[in-house]
């Protein structure tokens, strides 16, 4: 019984926060049309331009879900001549290989 309680309050709350986002998007229309409509291209431009850079910011310090910090390891030395020649060493050739390692199972074709 609880599960249904829960169900039915995150979905309350869905369905909330999907009309407050429409309703703000119908708000940014309209202030637009009513900037628009008075000529105020400078304050457009204006609005825009913040609009921008706060989604910059926003990005910036996202978490990205808690993902912990990577030590950047320098990229492996490889002669793109000798990949292109085939001439690469037999373990780098392993590592740009984009062929199948196995070979794949045959398959039937289906009678009509």
């Amino acid at each position: 019984m609880s599960r249904n309680v829960t169900r039915a309050a995150a979905e309350g709350t869905r369905r909330r926060r999907r009309r407050n986002s429409i309703l703000l998007s119908v708000a940014a229309v309209a202030v637009i049309v009513i900037l628009l409509a008075l000529e105020q291209v400078a304050l457009l431009y204006l609005i825009a331009t913040l609009g921008v850079a706060v989604l910059l910011i926003i990005v910036a310090f996202a978490d990205l879900h808690g993902a912990p910090a990577e030590v950047a390891q320098p990229a492996p030395a490889d002669s793109a001549a000798g990949i292109a020649d085939r001439t690469a060493s037999p373990a780098a050739a392993a590592t740009t290989s984009f062929a199948p390692t196995a070979p794949r199972p045959h398959r039937r074709k289906r009678r009509r």
